[in-house]
């Protein structure tokens, strides 16, 4: 699958292009990590030349999760494109602006930004820096200076890169309530960021459509959509993505009260989880953003499934487009249709019926004929 979709990434650069035109060192470090990209001694590579920088959020390129696949997607282009690429990682949100005023300062030809976190800073800092190219993963920018009619900005230097992960989250939502055995699934979030808790809404909704189709009440513990509430690890970042013994306390708490399917959105945190499925040895997780067979692999087994976030490709295509002049500011979305989201292939332990159920339902959520809003489902 990944093969896949390293192949669409032509498709996905011309993707971003007209969407926009419509609209390091160990974690906890402040340096940054650098690597000579893998130009000829004739510098034949399209890169060679030209620097990407990266600023990891806490938790690091190694946290299996977010952070992490931007990078691999980086790494990427360093190997197949021959640019320079470094990368730092932030210790909190003070990091922030100083680490983006250090690469605007190092004249790096793409700034790149993993996460929503950082959206303000890179506002501030983009439209101070006219000339500099940035793109930031899971932000998109709006202007809230009248609260009652706040307006989407596009700047002209910024490109936003944004997953409608609710899509492929109500697939693993339907797949988590075919395969329960207990009638109990349950969900949390790191922190309550929109980007993370549009996961578990999208399950929500998952889960509501699997009982209205089938006359069951399977039931979500951790999250209330119509209150958009529930089980958070933190409101710290540092805390609530990157805590695997936080993780491990939620899982077992969960496990206690009966559910017998979890999907953690919290990054490094949900390894713990995994470690308390594992010890239970009647459950099983589903992991989010890179697929959990790959980035988490003592836990294959145990993986339901992944709703996986195709940022490495985005970010890939992106760093493409600044090559070779196509880059322009403004609005990405992926989604099931144009494989900027999707599942990874789903664990035998979801029936047959159900996994044809949810080829079906992939095509209905395309053509706009199935809702992913929880408040379309009975609760």
């Amino acid at each position: 699958m990944k093969t896949v979709r390293w192949i669409a990434a032509v498709a996905i650069i011309s993707v971003i292009a007209a969407a926009c035109a419509s609209d390091n060192n160990n974690s906890g470090s402040s340096g940054a990590t650098a690597a000579s990209g893998g130009t000829s001694s004739t510098g034949a590579l399209p890169g060679a030349g030209s620097r990407v920088c990266f600023i990891a959020d806490v938790g690091g390129v190694d946290d299996k999760s977010f952070n992490q696949q931007i990078h691999e997607g980086l790494q990427k282009a360093q190997s197949d494109l021959g640019v320079e690429y470094s990368y730092v990682t932030s210790k909190s949100a003070a990091d922030y602006a100083p680490f983006m005023q250090d690469y605007v300062n190092q004249d790096c030809d793409l700034i790149v930004l993993a996460g929503f976190n950082m959206g303000p800073d890179l506002v501030k800092s983009a439209e101070a820096n006219p000339d500099q190219k940035y793109v930031i993963v899971d932000y998109d920018i709006y202007d809230f200076s009248d609260p009652n009619n706040p307006k989407d900005v596009t700047l002209d230097n910024v490109s936003e890169l944004t997953f409608q992960t609710d899509q492929a989250a109500f697939l693993a939502g339907y797949a988590a309530a075919g395969a329960t055995k207990t009638g109990k699934v349950a969900t949390y979030g790191g922190v309550f960021f929109p980007t993370v808790t549009i996961f578990m809404n999208g399950y929500t909704a998952g889960v509501r459509a699997y009982n209205q189709d089938n006359g069951t009440n399977v039931q979500v513990l951790g999250w209330d959509p119509a209150k958009q509430d529930g089980v958070q690890v933190s409101s710290d970042p540092a805390v609530g993505f990157y805590t695997p013994a936080e993780g491990r306390r939620v899982g077992e708490d969960f496990l206690s009260e009966g559910a017998d399917v979890i999907l953690p959105v919290a990054g490094g945190t949900g390894l713990g989880t995994m470690a308390a499925i594992q010890d239970a040895g009647n459950a099983y997780g589903i992991w989010v953003d890179t697929d959990g067979c790959v980035a988490a692999t003592e836990y294959c087994d145990l993986f339901l499934t992944t709703v996986e976030k195709h940022m490495d490709v985005a970010v890939y295509a992106t760093v493409q487009s600044v090559l070779d002049g196509t880059f322009k500011g403004g609005l990405y979305v992926g989604t099931l249709e144009n494989d900027g989201v999707g599942i990874a292939d789903l664990n035998s332990a979801v029936p047959a019926d159900v996994a044809s159920k949810i080829d079906e339902l992939k095509q209905g959520i395309i053509d706009g004929s199935v809702s992913v809003d929880p408040a379309d489902y009975p609760g």
